[in-house]
C-alpha cells in the first residue's frame, strides 16, 4: 500500500502570509492546505494524517496554544511547527514542552522553514508507523477467545499459571494451553515480548 502524500496545513489568519507561505511550499513540491483560524482547522480537522502544521500563536477565538492541546488530546500525529510574529523565548519553551516540532519567527527564512518541515514529516511517519503497529496489536488481541483474554490479562500482570489456575477455577495444563495460543496469535516468543505489548496498549494500567 502506497503511503499518502504529506500535507502541510496553514493555520494563520494573516491572508498574506497564508497565501505566500503556500505558493512558497507548492513551489518547492509540497502539497498544502490553508486555514484563516485554528477554528477552521478544527470544523475541517483532516482525516488525512500523513503531514504537518504551520500554525500561527495568536489568532481570534482559538488561539495556538489551545489548537495544540486540543490535538494532543485527541492524539493526532500532525506535528506542530509555530510560526508566528508575536512569540518569545518563554512562549517558544512553552510550545516546544507541549509537544511542537519548533517555534519559527516571522519573516521566516526559507531554508529554516524547510528544515522544520522535513523534520516533522519524518516525525510525523514514525508517529503514523507506531500508530499502525498499535491497531494491529489490537486487532491481534482483540482475536483472543474470552479466556485467552482473561489468561493473558493475568499472565502479564506477573502471575503464576499455577496462581492464575486457582483463581479462575481450571488446571494448570488448561492455563498453559490458553498462554500459548495467546503467545501464538501475538507472535511472541517471549513473556518480556507479551509484556511489552500489553503495556504499549495501557492494559497493565487497567
Amino acid at each position: 500500500m502506497t503511503s499518502p502524500t504529506p500535507i502541510i496545513h496553514v493555520v494563520d489568519d494573516d491572508a498574506s502570509f497564508r497565501t505566500s507561505m503556500s505558493r512558497l511550499l507548492v513551489a518547492s513540491g509540497y502539497q498544502t492546505a490553508i486555514y484563516a483560524s485554528a477554528r477552521a482547522f478544527l470544523e475541517k480537522l483532516p482525516v488525512h494524517d500523513a503531514g504537518c502544521i504551520l500554525l500561527d500563536l495568536h489568532m481570534p477565538d482559538v488561539n495556538g496554544f489551545e489548537l495544540q492541546k486540543h490535538l494532543a488530546e485527541s492524539c493526532n500525529v500532525l506535528p506542530i511547527v509555530f510560526v508566528t510574529a508575536h512569540g518569545d523565548i518563554k512562549a517558544g519553551v512553552q510550545a516546544i514542552k507541549a509537544g511542537a516540532e519548533d517555534f519559527l519567527p516571522k519573516p521566516v527564512a526559507k531554508d529554516a522553514l524547510f528544515q522544520c518541515v522535513e523534520r516533522a514529516l519524518v516525525r510525523n511517519a514514525e508517529r503514523r508507523q507506531q500508530q499502525d503497529r498499535l491497531r494491529s496489536m489490537r486487532a491481534l488481541v482483540a482475536s483472543f477467545t474470552p479466556r485467552e483474554a482473561e489468561v493473558f490479562a493475568l499472565v502479564v500482570r506477573g502471575k503464576l499459571n499455577k496462581q492464575i489456575a486457582h483463581e479462575l477455577g481450571t488446571t494448570v495444563r488448561t492455563i498453559k494451553a490458553h498462554r500459548q495460543a495467546g503467545m501464538d496469535k501475538l507472535g511472541v516468543k517471549s513473556f518480556a515480548e507479551a509484556v511489552s505489548i500489553a503495556e504499549r496498549l495501557g492494559m497493565l494500567s487497567e
